[in-house]
């Protein structure tokens, strides 16, 4: 059996018995023990072993891509590209979302009793999460992308430090003498075959990672909250199935060259890896490998793109936090006049380049948002019961987002005449 097979199934006995558990135990104190003591920290030991192998990685591999494109020309044409597809696959993830949202008015129809169960229910949880959304978000979140210290910023996970750091790096490695340069990049590439072996040995643990991470989810909060939020979370899920279907197709179909069921197909390794551990980091890894191996993409570029797509280009985040704050304010009665709705569109796509690529880290960026539109940043507690999913599902989105950018870069790059580096296994057609 291949190991996304066993993935797929891990994810689903889990969320089974998981589901189970919730309906004919609930809160049994055995049972709550059982998630917090056991489940849980299966879980969260894999997803360690893949979060410690990722700023090594994102170092290495964009430092070895950036040096070895040779010069600082073809190095700014490939990051310039890489951008613009960001932002325009992003924006257009965006606008989808405040569409749907628009048109379908989840929010409408909420009732006054479930909105005031799921404030009590949630209110703490979304007063912990307003002490960092109170940080200004303008020319300073830009300013700190060049980070102080390039240690510290790898100690704390700022992945946008750790970016610039690398580019840099690697940039200068292309402007000092070959001689020079060459035995650095040997020892990064070294390093990075070094991780790579790691997280082969982490992904054999996988399907029970993920059997166990989506049992302690279903388990704690089954699927009840569904129910009162169904509309709002069909209309999220809706908006990331039409930009997977018409966005991210059309970038591979376009710009790539690629039949999308193809595509699709090559990747859903990546997918259920993403949705089981809600975390752009974590799946970075996998997304590189299959990259290389599954669509051929030359390693300087999937190396390069790939990074700064984890942490750039979110395109499921922009989505939920467009269609989130137009569906509280909805709850509120609030209604946004079609240049608050232009500015939320902007502010979804800027903080989702500044949201963590961890489980749950788009939501203290999100109360910025909906503070900034006059809209109850507290409202956020409507939605946090259903988070989770949602959370998994627009994780999944991201990373199919990068892979969709990779694979129109990588054609690009064949027109500019780099040579495809083809790993071992690779199945370039």
């Amino acid at each position: 059996m291949k190991l996304h097979t066993k993935i797929g199934l891990g994810l689903l006995l889990g969320a089974l018995a998981g589901s189970l558990a919730n309906l004919f135990v609930g809160d049994a104190a055995w049972a709550l023990w059982l998630t917090d003591n056991v489940a849980t920290p299966v879980g969260q030991i894999f997803l360690r072993l893949l979060l410690m192998t990722v700023v090594p990685l994102v170092f290495s591999s964009l430092t070895v891509a950036a040096g070895g494109f040779g010069d600082l020309g073809k190095l700014g044409r490939v990051g310039g590209r890489t951008l613009a597809l960001f932002v325009i696959s992003t924006a257009m993830s965006a606008g989808i979302g405040l569409t749907l949202v628009n048109v379908l008015q989840p929010g409408a129809g909420i009732d006054d009793t479930v909105r005031q169960e799921l404030f009590d229910t949630y209110s703490t949880r979304a007063r912990d999460l307003a002490a960092p959304a109170q940080s200004p978000f303008g020319i300073q979140t830009f300013v700190r992308i060049v980070p102080n210290n390039p240690v510290q910023a790898a100690a704390s996970m700022d992945m946008l430090g750790v970016i610039f750091f690398s580019l840099l790096f690697g940039a200068a490695l292309t402007m000092i003498r070959k001689d020079q340069a060459d035995p650095v990049l040997a020892f990064l590439r070294g390093v990075n075959e070094a991780l790579l072996m790691i997280i082969g040995l982490a992904m054999r643990l996988a399907p029970y990672g993920v059997f166990a991470l989506i049992f302690a989810v279903t388990a704690r909060f089954g699927w009840h909250l569904l129910r009162e939020l169904s509309l709002y979370v069909g209309v999220v899920l809706l908006g990331l199935l039409v930009h997977a279907a018409v966005g991210i197709s059309g970038i591979v179909a376009l710009l790539g060259g690629m039949p999308p069921h193809r595509f699709w197909w090559k990747i859903r390794g990546v997918v259920v890896t993403a949705f089981s551990t809600s975390s752009s980091n974590a799946t970075l890894p996998t997304s590189i490998a299959t990259a290389e191996q599954q669509l051929g993409i030359p390693a300087h570029v999937a190396s390069f793109v790939l990074p700064l797509g984890a942490t750039m280009n979110m395109n499921g985040t922009a989505l939920y936090e467009g269609v989130t704050v137009l569906f509280i304010a909805q709850v509120f009665g609030i209604e946004l006049s079609l240049g608050q709705q232009l500015v939320v569109l902007v502010l979804a796509v800027l903080t989702a380049v500044g949201a963590a690529g961890v489980p749950g880290g788009s939501l203290p960026l999100l109360m910025v948002v909906l503070g900034t539109v006059g809209v109850p940043p507290e409202g956020i507690a409507i939605v946090l019961g259903v988070d989770r999913l949602l959370d998994m599902s627009r994780t999944s989105l991201n990373v199919c987002g990068d892979l969709g950018v990779a694979v129109a870069v990588a054609r690009a790059e064949r027109v500019w005449g780099l040579p495809p580096v083809r790993t071992e296994g690779s199945t370039v057609e």
